[in-house]
Order: C-alpha cells, then structure tokens, then sequence
C-alpha cells in the first residue's frame, strides 16, 4: 500500500462520526430540557413551602403528574396497540406488485426500523397527549369536587352544577376520545397500507378481511362517541353566545336541539352498521348510512334552523324570543351578583337653597379633591427620602380614623417602595442590587379632602422612620412590593455586620449611602433557605447568575426572595383564582399589608352573557399600566370569593373566605382543603380596610349598561341601553370608577362607596349615576349597588360636556391664564360626580405645576364645582360651590393685601401684577431647595413660608377675577 492510501481516512469513518455525534447532542438537549424541568419544579416546591402552601404545590403537581401519565400512557396504548393489532393481521401473501411500487418501496425502509419507529411515535403520542391532559388539571378537579349550585336550569331541569363543572370535563372527555380514535385508524390504514392490507393502485384493488373488520369497528366507535357529542351539544346551547344573546334561542328550542336528538338516533344507527359490517364485509350499509349522517346534519342541523329563524322568527321575533331574552336577563342578573340592585328614579335638581347647602356640608366636606393620579410626583419629590424610593405613578385610595374621630376619612396612600432605577450608574452592580438594596420602607398617606398653604398634600403619615397618625409602629420594611426586586439575598452570619441598606442617612447626594445609612440584616420568616451548596446552583439556574454560587455573601443564613409582587403571589398561592389588578397597601395591626382581591369565575353559566374581562375592565388606569390588564377570557359567571393579603415584610399569603355561598369557591375549598380561611378570622383592623374591588364593580357596570333593563320587550328594543363615557382628562379611554365618600339618597351618613355614570347610547348627557357601599365593616349595607336613574325631564350634562364647560368658562380660563403665561402647566384632575342636595354635583380639582423645574410637581390650587348650569371656581370645594349657586359674592382680600393708605395721604403702593408675584414664587422656591439641599433647615422652612405668603396673594388676586360682581 502505498504512501498516500495509507494516509486516506476509511470512508465509513465520517459515518461512525456522525452516529456517536447525534446521539450526545440529543442527549445533552434532553438532559438540559430535564435539568431545565426539575430546577423549576424543585425550586417551585421550596417556594411553596416556605409560605406554607405546600399542598397546594403536591396536589397541582400529583394531578397534573397522574393525568399527564394516565392519558397519556391510554393514548399512545391504545394507538400502539391498534398498530400492533394492524401488523399482526397483515396479509400473508400481497400477491405480485410492480418493482417501482412506491408501497414496496415504503415497506422496506419502514420494515427494518419498526421497532425504533414504535417506541419513538409511543414517546410523542405520550407528550402531546399528556400535556394536553395535564393543561386540564383545573377542569378535572373541579368536576371530581363538584357542590351544587341549588338552581335549576330552566330548559333542562339539570342543577347549575352540571354547567359548571360537568359539562367542562365531558367536553374535553369527547374532543380526547375523538383524537384516539382518528389518530388511531389513520395509523391502522397506514400500516394495512404499507403491508398490501390496503390495495388501491394496480389491478389488484382491494381491502383485506382482516382491514374492514378493524376499520369498521374503529369507525363504528367513532360514530358511538359522535352521538354522545350531539347529546352534549344540546347542552351546549344554553352557554354559546349567538347575535341576540347568550343561552337558548327560539330557534335552539325548536330546530337545532330536536335536530341534535335526531342527529343522535342516525349516529346510534350508523354506529351499529359499522359494527355489523365487522362481520357482514359489505360496506354498502354502513356507507348509506354515513351519507344520510350527513345528510342529515346539513338538512336537519342546519336549513331547518334557517328556515325557521328567517319565516317563523324574524317577522315576530320581539315575541318569540321574550320568554328567552327574560330567561337571559335573569341568569345574567344573578350570575353577576346584580339580581338585589336598587334602582330608583332620580329627577336630579339643578339649584340648591342656602339651607339645602348647609344641610349637605358634611359630604361635602368629606369630598375627595387630592387626585391619586397626579399627586404621586408631589408625595415622590416630598416624601421619597433618597432617588432609590419611589411610589407608583397612581396611588391608591383607602379610608382611616384619625384625629381621634369615630367617622372614617378618605386618604390617599402610597408605599415607599425601593427603585433600583434611582441609583447613579456607578452603584448599579450585582452586590448592590440583590444584597445591599433589599426593601422599600413605610406608607406615604395624605388627607384626601385638604390641601396645604401652598396645594401640597396634608400628610398624615410621612418620613423614614414613619411619622403619622396610622400607627405604623411594629413593622414598616417592605421586602415584598409592586416594585420589588426580581430576587434579594438576605441574611448574615452570626457576629457579621448587616449590608442592607435600611434608614438613610447623609447629605442625600446618593455617594457614600451605604456608609452613612444604618443598616438592617432581614429576619423575617419568608423566603428560602439557600445555605446548601446544592440550593446555590439550583438558584443560579434559575436567575442565570452564577454569582450565586460565586459570591461569599450567599451563607449559610443566607435567603433569596422572589415572586414578590403580591398579584403573583396570590395567583401561584390560588391558581384557581382570578386577580385583581389594584393591590392596595394598608397599614394593618401596626405593619404594612398588601390587600388583594380574587375572583372565582365561570364560562358555562347556563343563559348568562359573555363578556371578555379584559375589555370589560379596560379604562384609563390599565391603559397607562397603573392597574393590571386582567385576561382575556370570556366569563359569564364572577364573584369576589376571596379577600387575600399579603405581608409586605415577610411575604406570608392569608386567603379569606368572602363570599360563603359562592358553590365554586366552595369546590376549591374541597380540591384544596385549610388554604382559605373563614371569614370570622378576619380582624377588625383588617376589615377596616376592605373594600368593594374595582375590576368586579367594572364588569358590572359594563353589563348593567344593558342589563339594568328587565322588560323583555325594553330590552330588544334597546332603546334604554347605557354606555360608559369617555374619560375628559384622557381621550380615548373610559372614565375609571372613583372612591368617594358620598352621601346616596335614602341614607343618613357619608358612605365609603365606589362611583360612575352612565350615558345615553349615542349622547352626551347624564343618564344615571351608579354607586356601591364599598365598606366592608358595614354588614348590612356592603355590596349594595344603587343606580339614579335620571328622569327626561331633567337634563344633566355628562362629563366631557362639563369638562368642554369647564375650559370654556371665562371666569375659569381668565384665573388660569397667568399661570399659563408664566410657564406653568394646567392639569385638570379627575372628574367627579356626586350627589348632592337631591341633586348631581360635579367637581374637578385643578393643579399647578411647573415645566421648566427639575423635580417639579402638581400641586392643588384650585376646585371647580357645577351644580346644574352654573360654574363656580375657588380655592375649596365650599367656595367653588357657594360660588356656583351665587349663595355668596367673592371672597375678601387677605389682609396682608397691599391696600392705599387713606390715614397719611401718601401714594398708595403700586399693586403687583399675577406674573411678578409667581416670579417672586419661583426665586422663593429656588431658594428653598438649595437651602435643602445645603441642609440648612431653618433657611428652607423661612423661604417655604415665603412661597406661600406670596401664593396666598396670588390666589386672592386670582379669586377677585375669578368671582362675578355679587352687586
């Protein structure tokens, strides 16, 4: 041999090559996908432990596990075995083929490799089966749990129930059996096919004895199951959405469900000629009567019902369908808990006397003005302490006792959470981020019905460490939030100094934080244990961050906290549940709690109409991201089951028990027993602060625009039907609801309640006002929705109308003017309606603030009231609206007003112009912060009392232009 061949490589070596390559990279992506696997289920297991819902993570995991296993060993079996059953009766001679049969040439590459080619399809039937078993798991134990409803459906006789949880699982049962039974008679033909079973190419057409008997049984089960699914399409039609409404039409009654019974009896009929044909081999019967299946379904299933809907139910159609549309209206009603809503007419006046006034002054004074969707720069540049705190852009609303009363007020609060966005660049690094800056730290919270001397919030409570009237006085650290961190490690070892940052200290120039803060090491009991080596590189898995395992921080005391946000843990805590999009902090038995609502819902309420929550819930706030978008899924049955709260030091999830007679909270509660608590164990702090949630009372309102409507005839005629109006600060949104303290018709003291109103369908004028008492600590009268319904004889301008008033009033536009033209911006806040005097007072608070100045924030200088055709505009709501009605003339000038001094003779001081006196504003406030920032106290507050002597000159020169000669 020579040189050269010696030197040539054999040329099966690539070959080799290539078997020993493929096989290690499938095997490494299989042993990363199971890595991948086990690392969340293990770390999902800690999690679960560690806030003391374990059962919940072993009975999801057990029932997902057994159901993926179940059916999907039962599918790939089944399929197998058919495959096997094909194989084994194969024909033993296929008589002579053609060399170039492309059937000869499938058998010999398929033949040798039918072992391997099995165990691979039973590996993929298993996968696709399981997992779509598994996604089913809710579906599954909601039916094997099932509690009655104790209503009946109207059509059937059948309880609710059956609805509900019944027919989810039987439906899934049937489209599962469906799958089975094609995939499986496609596998068995392929095989009869490629084993000359199945001859249809050459001279020799023909299908062997053995291949009808199989196909025919497989066909005729085919045909069992259809049957069964025309009995549940029957069922079916009381929970499908068609052009009139949701549940059984005229049409359903009388065409489609007798053509499904029908359909049923010709399934049955063809399902027992397939069988028959197992042994008669003749497949002209069981063909005739797959031809008059279907046949049938077109004649029968489909042209009747359309005869019928377009001769017999269109021309009549208000008085076929009435016994069908009030069976709609009252599933509706109940499903969306608005059966018990008062409804009352309302012929709202348009003045109000003197003594109506004064009778009305303590809703009035109890009016929210400060707006929780402006205000948060001013309790950020006020109250953040250091750039590394922040607040949300919209801040929430709650109500307290303070000053000793026994009467609640309306405040607006905000949590002091921890922004990592805040830290110069060069501070921004792993250790900091995940070790150093852990926790947010108290409540802001400022009176929602007063203003300070120069607009700002009136705190009630404040500063690090908290300063206030709430009594946050046992835990103010926030380590679980809305903007918490996506990780944290914490902990220490024994004797080692503590690193998280805690009280701020220092010049606040954001160097040297670390040094001049005092600093706190967590002790709280959530989170997880992350000591062992093994935990370490689960976690650094899991954050893909190796400096978990790298970093000498991580201990043996050491905790990591993740899933943070208190929506996401409530929802991996309740999977059942379905979230509300406003967590909101309350300070609760002295410490900082997350207060979260959650519903339980339902697709298949018999004759209740569909709405997408997503799109029912829709409006200004979840359209800037303040509020969660809830999903997209279509409900017709909705109840606030469960109050959960959240501990925002230690992360601990409390579920409570709210609606006791809702029978699908009652079914989870069976699926996962001890995970929600009664509602006796709700304390009466906590209950304070519970309030109606605003995603459910938005979903009602949505479906009360047509639904408030009871009369059959009223209702299709549609000529009463409400909608939503646009929001005035923000075009192209609907108007959010509002908490307000309110005093409604028929009651003697303000109520906590949440708010909206209707309008006409196509017009701008007020149609009703709708409120809920939304205090949970008033047994009798929580939850209750009553809706004002304006007569035709009073005509109320809806919101964009006076909000178009508003900017075109000249009183109003000649006192904001100077503050445009000094470079300041005007924004109108939100746009309330309430009662008032037996009548509908709007009111809109308007602030101030500054475009050119860093750090820049609004501040509530004006109120603008309308009550009928008459604006008012003024420094408080009672001024604007005395003001309004003409009950009293403009204010007096402040007494430090420059006035001619008559005594002496002499010149009179030239007056000073709006502009120099914001100018004079400006130097004062320019002056305030440098002497802040400089740390010089006493400098800061003399140039603050300077601002806000000059401002009080501002707004009484602003106040006589504002204000009509009441000579």
């Amino acid at each position: 041999m020579s040189e050269g061949s010696a030197a040539r490589p054999r040329p099966d070596a690539g070959r080799q090559g290539r078997r020993v390559l493929i096989p290690t990279i499938i095997t490494l992506v299989a042993l990363l996908f199971l890595g991948a696997i086990f690392t969340g289920v293990w770390t999902d297991r800690l999690w679960f432990r560690s806030v003391d819902y374990g059962s919940v993570f072993s009975t999801m995991l057990s029932t997902r596990v057994l159901m993926f296993a179940g059916f999907g060993l039962l599918f790939a079996g089944v399929v197998l075995l058919n495959i096997y059953i094909a194989y084994r009766c194969r024909p033993t001679s296929t008589g002579p083929m053609r060399p170039n049969d492309p059937v000869l040439r499938y058998r010999e590459a398929i033949h040798p490799l039918r072992t391997i080619g099995m165990v691979a399809l039973g590996v993929l039937l298993l996968i696709f089966a399981g997992s779509s078993a598994a996604g089913q798991w809710r579906t599954f134990l909601m039916w094997r749990n099932a509690t009655d409803f104790d209503k009946v459906d109207p059509t059937f006789g059948l309880d609710i129930s059956f609805f509900v949880f019944d027919y989810p699982w039987l439906r899934f049962l049937t489209a599962y059996g469906f799958a089975l039974l094609i995939v499986s008679g496609l596998a068995v033909a392929f095989v009869y096919y490629v084993y000359g079973g199945i001859a249809i190419s050459g001279k020799n057409r023909k299908i062997s004895r053995a291949t009808q008997t199989h196909l025919s049984i497989i066909i005729g089960l085919i045909m069992l199951l259809k049957a069964f699914a025309y009995w549940l399409d029957r069922f079916g039609f009381s929970v499908d959405s068609n052009n009139l409404l949701t549940g059984i039409t005229y049409t359903d009654a009388n065409a489609r469900i007798p053509s499904k019974n029908i359909l049923i009896a010709v399934s049955l009929l063809c399902a027992l000629l397939f069988f028959a044909n197992a042994v008669w081999q003749n497949w002209l019967l069981p063909g005739i009567s797959l031809a008059l299946l279907v046949l049938t379904s077109v004649l029968i299933g489909g042209i009747w019902p359309a005869i019928m809907q377009s001769f017999q139910v269109k021309p009549s159609e208000p008085d076929k369908e009435a016994p069908y549309i009030e069976r709609n209206i009252e599933a509706t009603r109940d499903a969306y808990g608005i059966a018990d809503v008062q409804k009352q007419d309302y012929n709202a006046q348009t003045s109000l006397t003197p003594q109506q006034l004064t009778e009305s002054a303590e809703s009035r004074v109890s009016t929210r003005l400060l707006d929780p969707t402006l205000v948060s720069p001013a309790f950020e540049q006020l109250q953040q302490v250091r750039g590394y705190y922040s607040v949300p852009p919209t801040l929430d609303v709650d109500r307290y006792t303070i000053d000793g009363s026994d009467n609640p007020q309306d405040i607006v609060i905000a949590a002091r959470e921890l922004n990592l966005e805040g830290l110069p660049e060069n501070q921004r690094n792993w250790a900091n981020d995940h070790t150093v800056y852990t926790h947010g730290y108290g409540v802001i919270a400022a009176r929602g019905n007063q203003r300070g001397a120069q607009g700002q919030p009136v705190w009630v409570e404040r500063d690090i460490p908290p300063v206030g009237e709430l009594n946050l006085d046992k835990q103010p650290r926030i380590y679980f939030g809305e903007n918490s961190p996506a990780y944290s490690i914490v902990g220490r070892p024994e004797g080692d100094d503590p690193i998280e940052v805690d009280i701020p200290r220092g010049n606040g120039d954001g160097e040297g934080e670390a040094e001049n803060a005092t600093q706190n090491t967590y002790d709280g009991k959530g989170g997880v244990s992350i000591g062992s080596a093994f935990r370490k590189m689960l976690y650094a898995v899991k954050f893909s961050e190796p400096n978990i395992v790298l970093s000498n921080r991580v201990n043996e005391n050491s905790k990591i906290l993740y899933d943070r946000h208190p929506r996401d843990r409530v929802a991996k805590v309740a999977p059942w549940l379905t979230i509300d999009g406003d967590p909101y902090p309350a300070v609760v038995d002295g410490k900082v709690v997350w207060i979260i609502d959650g519903y339980t819902t339902s697709s298949n309420y018999p004759y209740s109409e569909k709405v997408s929550l997503d799109e029912a819930t829709s409006d200004t706030l979840t359209g800037t991201g303040a509020q969660a978008v809830l999903p997209s899924d279509r409900v017709n049955y909705m109840r606030n089951a469960v109050k959960a709260v959240v501990d925002a030091y230690d992360g601990s999830v409390d579920l409570y028990q709210w609606d006791t007679e809702d029978p699908v909270l009652k079914t989870w509660m069976k699926v996962f027993p001890g995970t929600v608590k009664p509602k006796a164990e709700i304390s009466e702090d906590l209950l304070q602060h519970l309030r109606y949630p605003v995603d459910l009372f938005k979903v009602q309102r949505n479906i009360l625009g047509s639904y408030h409507v009871t009369n059959p005839q009223t209702f299709y005629e549609g000529g009463e039907r409400w909608k939503i109006p646009e929001d005035p600060t923000a075009k192209g949104s609907l108007q959010p609801p509002y908490y307000l303290s309110i005093q409604r018709p028929g009651e003697g003291e303000p109520r906590f309640s949440l708010t909206s109103v209707y309008l006409p369908n196509n017009r701008q004028n007020l149609a009703s006002f709708v409120s809920v008492n939304s205090e949970a600590s008033d047994p009798d009268g929580y939850g209750k929705i009553q809706i004002l319904q304006l007569g035709s004889a009073s005509q109320v301008d809806g919101p964009n109308q006076i909000a178009n008033n508003f900017e075109a009033d000249s009183r109003v536009s000649s006192a904001l003017l100077p503050f445009k033209q000094a470079g300041t911006k005007v924004q109108f806040g939100n746009l309330l309606t309430l009662p008032v005097g037996e009548g509908l007072l709007y009111v809109q608070p308007v602030y101030i603030r500054r475009n050119a100045t860093e750090g820049s924030y609004p501040v509530l200088q004006f109120v603008i009231a309308s009550f009928g055709e008459s604006i008012g505009f003024g420094q408080d709501l009672d001024e604007a609206l005395r003001v309004a009605l003409g009950i009293e003339g403009a204010p007096t000038p402040a007494p430090d007003e420059e006035t001619p001094d008559e005594g002496d003779g002499g010149q009179a001081p030239t007056p000073q112009t709006v502009e120099q006196l914001l100018e004079q504003a400006d130097a004062a406030y320019d002056a305030a912060q440098k002497a802040l920032e400089a740390g010089n106290l006493g400098e800061y507050q003399r140039q603050v009392e300077e601002m806000a002597t000059i401002l009080e000159r501002v707004r009484t020169q602003v106040g006589q232009t504002a204000t009509p000669d009441a000579g």
